[in-house]
């Protein structure tokens, strides 16, 4: 049997290189032998992925949002509560509202004890270590072990301070990182020094002292430069629990603490034994400063606190120089309650309000309620009320303007405009008088004659050029009775235009603000009155409104016996009643009403109003000698180059005028009515028993009507009996006498 064929051997490739097989290895390689160095290093590795995982992951939860330190200068500053320091227009401390932040003090003014104190208390060591403490942290935590709960703490002083700077007191792990990240950068920025300086400065002391001068003056009533050596460690022993152990508070466990804080300082060799035993001895009294009550003065602080924030924005701690009285401004609030309580009750007048100014616009008091614990609302800045006739100066000075005279006779005769015809309190006529006679009488038909003269846009810029901006340029007729709405402060600056000789004075109470630093941020410019009216005709409205104080005028029982000059008002239904007036140191502009709008008792401006008036004024013009208004003009002749802007006053002869007589006025204010804005007829002085009544104060009664059968019989009217005005009083002399030439109109 043959063999079976062989398998062909291959053939090899063309073009390839043969290459012969490997020889067998003659010794096999042993299991794991090349793995021995490289476990350790994947250990490392793995540890460092993990270390760096961990970091990260500590970046993103804990240190991703720690809070940005401002600039060096800004820390003083930061995050700290606005507190307001008021002072009287002499200087003198009468109030302070929020936290009492003291001022800066630095290490260099301080007695070296005092920087002591407060490290033995807070951080022994707080020049040996670096921002955290560790071996303090160490200490804690064993500590903290064998008590099983948490008594004692390892926060350097450092940590404190970015605590209370920019932090909050919650006990969270993230909390703590951050105050560890901005101790440290707090450190880099400032120093040791500084930031010890820095918490002196801003760690709250409790009774609202915020710093270590306002802690000293608060609890000591000296500067911190002159603490001793007892009260330095009392003060030192606060910041641990401020609330809870201020000296007003518990002095007996602040002392406990502080005795505490001088015995850490004797082991620490800062004090002598002998300076220990002293201060030990020798508890130091307490001298706390009697709190400011603000009391009278809760208006003017309100009104400069609201002014301070638009004046210092961002500022948190200031101190405003006031122009208030504090003397006139107890008066005037005592002036005002005790005449409200006494008179206003069976009036139905239940608020009032009150302005005083000096000649230079400073405001020296401000009322704005009868009590202010019980309305806070300021009647005097805030309540917009209509002014009624004390307005109509403004309007008799805008007909000067357009060259009425105080001596042109004019006639109390029926006005109409469209469907609105004004009428004089009662409904009778005063026939012909003078335009300064019409003044003191507060006639109504002569005033919108007056404003028809003057042109009701003459008479709207007039007002906006004496300080009432809220009047439109084009006004409706019932200007001239004072419609459009004012406040006390706005009528008041009005006025002082014409006690100042034509110049106007912005009022204002604040006249300088500085910072906790000292820093002055705004102090009133010293600029003079702006011109805003004719001296010449600022000279003749004084001596009109002088009219309304004299006898016969509506204001007889203001009259102050120097020479003073005023305006009543009383708006619609007897709502409002005024007395604006001034001499030639004071002016006082009174309000009386109720916030609701109701009507009063037929008050009129010259009755409670005129008597708040000059019971104030009395007491402002104390120790003062009566004088007249220095810059007065003779009134012979005016001065040379005066124009009273129209060569000579023209009237129609008729007797009413047409709505269109009158310039176009905005639909959006006021309009005419039937409703009267006037003053009640004058009131003369009682007569004496001797003299007769005079002819028109005699009353005519009507006879009753039959009495129907089937309605009640009509109650008996009367009325005044049409007689001739009365002539003015023998004592009264115009200063435009005979030798003036009188031009005689009819309107």
């Amino acid at each position: 049997m043959s063999d079976p064929p062989s398998s062909p051997e291959p053939r090899p490739e063309l073009g390839r290189r043969q290459v012969p097989p490997p020889a067998p290895p003659r010794h096999p390689p042993r299991k794991g032998g090349g793995l021995w160095w490289k476990l350790p290093l994947l250990g490392l590795v793995t540890l460092g992925a993990v270390a760096a995982g961990g970091v990260l992951w500590v970046q993103m939860t804990y240190l991703s949002d720690v809070p940005p330190i401002p600039p060096a200068e800004q820390l003083w500053a930061v995050n700290r509560q606005p507190g307001m320091t008021f002072l009287d227009k002499d200087g003198e401390l009468i109030a302070h509202r929020g936290p009492i932040n003291g001022r800066r003090v630095t290490l260099d003014e301080l007695p070296p004890f005092v920087p002591q104190a407060f490290l033995a208390a807070e951080d022994r060591r707080y020049y040996e270590h670096g921002p955290v403490d560790l071996r303090g942290i160490v200490r804690a935590v064993r500590a903290n072990a064998r008590a099983g709960r948490t008594v004692q703490g390892a926060s350097t002083l450092t940590q404190q301070l970015a605590r209370t700077l920019l932090l909050n007191n919650e006990q969270t792990l993230k909390r703590k990182a951050h105050e560890a990240v901005i101790a440290w950068r707090l450190e880099e920025m400032l120093g040791k020094d500084g930031v010890l300086e820095l918490y002196l400065n801003r760690t709250f002391f409790g009774a609202r002292a915020y710093g270590l001068e306002a802690a000293a003056q608060t609890y000591f009533s000296k500067p911190a430069s002159q603490l001793t050596l007892g009260e330095a460690a009392l003060l030192a022993a606060l910041p641990k629990a401020p609330s809870r152990l201020a000296l007003t508070k518990d002095y007996d466990a602040a002392w406990a603490r502080a005795s505490k804080i001088l015995g850490t300082m004797r082991d620490m060799g800062w004090i002598t034994p002998a300076a220990y035993r002293q201060a030990m001895a020798e508890p130091p009294p307490l001298k706390p400063r009697e709190p400011l009550s603000e009391g009278d003065l809760a208006w003017a602080l309100d009104m400069a606190a609201e002014q301070a924030v638009k004046m210092a924005p961002g500022s948190p701690d200031l101190t405003l120089k006031l122009t208030v009285d504090p003397r006139l401004q107890a008066v005037a609030q005592e002036t005002v309650r005790s005449v409200i309580a006494s008179q206003g009750r069976r009036r139905r007048a239940t608020q009032a309000a009150l302005v005083a100014l000096a000649p230079d616009g400073a405001i020296r008091a401000v009322v704005g309620g009868v009590d202010h614990d019980k309305s806070p609302f300021n009647r005097a800045t805030q309540a917009l009320r209509q002014p009624g006739s004390a307005f109509k100066p403004l309007v008799y000075a805008a007909a000067l303007e357009a060259g009425v005279t105080p001596g042109d006779t004019v006639t109390d005769s029926v006005v109409r405009v469209g469907q609105w015809s004004p009428e004089n309190y009662g409904g009778g006529r005063y026939g012909a008088m003078t335009v300064e006679r019409a003044l003191a009488l507060s006639v109504n038909t002569i005033a919108v004659k007056l404003a028809q003269k003057a042109g009701l846009d003459s008479v709207s810029a007039l007002a906006r050029r004496f300080g009432i901006d809220n009047i439109p340029p084009r006004p409706g007729p019932s200007i001239a009775l004072g419609a459009y709405e004012v406040t006390v402060l706005k009528l008041a600056g009005a006025y002082q235009v014409l006690q100042t000789g034509g110049s106007k004075t912005e009022p204002y109470l604040i006249a300088e603000i500085t910072d906790a630093r000292g820093q002055v941020i705004y102090q009133r410019p010293a600029r003079g009155p702006v011109p805003t009216f004719h001296v010449y005709q600022a000279s003749q409205m004084v001596r009109m409104m002088e009219g309304v104080i004299r006898p016969g005028g509506t204001g007889y029982r203001a009259a102050l016996g120097r020479p003073a000059a005023a305006k009543t008002g009383t708006s619609q239904d007897w709502r409002d009643a005024w007395f604006v007036g001034f001499t030639p140191d004071w002016l006082c502009a009174v309000w009386v009403g109720n916030d609701d709008n109701r009507s009063m008792a037929k008050v009129v401006g010259g009755e409670i109003p005129a008597d708040i008036w000059k019971r104030f004024m009395l007491k402002a013009h104390e120790g003062i000698e009566p004088h007249d208004f220095t810059w007065m003009v003779p009134d012979a002749a005016p001065p040379p180059g005066y124009d009273a802007g129209a060569e000579e006053a023209s009237f129609t002869e008729d007797e009413g005028y047409r709505e269109e007589d009158f310039a176009p006025y905005d639909a959006e204010g006021p309009l005419p009515d039937e409703h009267r804005f006037d003053e009640p007829p004058p009131e003369e002085p009682p007569p004496p028993p001797w003299q007769e009544p005079r002819p028109w104060q005699r009353r005519a009664e009507l006879p009753p009507e039959p009495r129907p059968m089937w309605r009640e019989r009509p109650r008996r009217e009367e009325r005044y009996v049409e007689e001739p005005p009365p002539p003015e009083p023998e004592s009264y002399r115009s200063p435009y006498g005979p030798d003036e030439p009188q031009r005689r109109y009819r309107y």
